[in-house]
């Protein structure tokens, strides 16, 4: 039913076969630039390396017509430390992630909600244009508000 830990400092969590969120740890590190989200995806996660005096062209990305059905967000965890459950789009709790400062979390699908255990502060990237509140999203009551230790996993 769960996670696919596949190593310390990265891992996808699953449900059903298909791809929940993929959390980076603070600790990530890889000599070469990798993606961790599918190419079909509206949002790509990348991590890019680059060697001293390593050159970016300058470049400007073409318009294209692209169709986003799904908003996908990613998380930057500047500060603190929170808790991330995970529902289904039917509102079923599935499992839950604590994070904290330095964490990268890529919500690719389903439903999350969040419950911070220290002051936090976060960066937020996803699509646009923004639809508005009543458009953009369905609020539902979640486990946020339950003790929730039992069901966290945190990598070391």
């Amino acid at each position: 039913m769960g996670g696919e830990m596949q190593n310390k400092t990265f891992e996808e969590i699953k449900y059903n076969g298909k791809l929940i969120a993929i959390v980076l740890r603070s600790n990530y590190s890889n000599n070469k630039t990798t993606f961790f989200s599918p190419p079909d995806f509206s949002q790509q996660l990348g991590y890019i390396v680059y060697k001293k005096n390593g050159i970016i062209k300058p470049h400007f990305h073409k318009k294209i017509h692209r169709d986003i059905t799904l908003t996908q967000e990613v998380l930057f965890i500047k500060k603190g430390k929170l808790i991330v459950n995970f529902y289904t789009t039917n509102k079923k709790y599935i499992e839950s992630r604590e994070l904290k400062t330095g964490d990268v979390i890529f919500l690719c699908s389903g439903g999350h909600g969040f419950k911070m255990l220290e002051d936090t502060e976060m960066v937020e990237v996803k699509q646009g244009p923004y639809s508005g509140k009543n458009d953009d999203k369905v609020v539902f009551r979640g486990v946020e508000g339950d003790t929730i230790k039992k069901r966290t996993k945190r990598l070391v």
